[in-house]
């Protein structure tokens, strides 16, 4: 049985989370599904032009499985871009940099400053790290979690 994949680290929400071509009825387009790690991986080699052993670093995966997301970026927006669809952005196997998980709704959030953690979606104040972040602050500080 495959180990299941590792989630990516992303340093933001997308502000946007849809796109598709002007002046065409979205009941008309086809749409295909862009992951945020997908659209991280973009970013990061593309707008911020990191090599591809930084931007593995910053997502912490390894160089191929960067390599492998970006791919696979990068032939659904070609086909999004060639033959006139829509991109949705949405999902993925990640987790966000310095952000928290809304208990209410699951939206993930990063911290505003003075004004705390609110979440945007559903007002709520009850936010946690997510389990993963937790578990590896425990370890680093000695505590093997009860086990051993």
């Amino acid at each position: 049985m495959p180990r299941p994949p590792k989630r990516r680290t992303v340093d933001s929400l997308p502000r946007h989370d849809y796109f598709k071509p002007p002046g065409v009825p979205l009941t008309e387009l086809e749409e295909l599904r862009l992951s945020v790690d997908e659209l991280e991986a973009i970013r990061l080699k593309d707008r911020e032009g990191f090599n591809h052993e930084t931007c593995a670093e910053r997502m912490q995966v390894s160089r191929p499985t960067f390599h492998r997301v970006l791919a696979s970026a990068h032939r659904k927006v070609a086909e999004a871009l060639t033959e006139g669809k829509a991109i949705r952005i949405e999902g993925g196997r990640f987790r966000l940099r310095g952000g928290y998980l809304c208990r209410r709704c699951g939206q993930m959030v990063r911290e505003n400053g003075s004004s705390g953690l609110i979440c945007p979606k559903c007002g709520s104040e009850d936010m946690v790290q997510p389990a993963s972040r937790r578990r590896r602050r425990r370890r680093r500080r000695g505590d093997s979690g009860g086990r051993g």
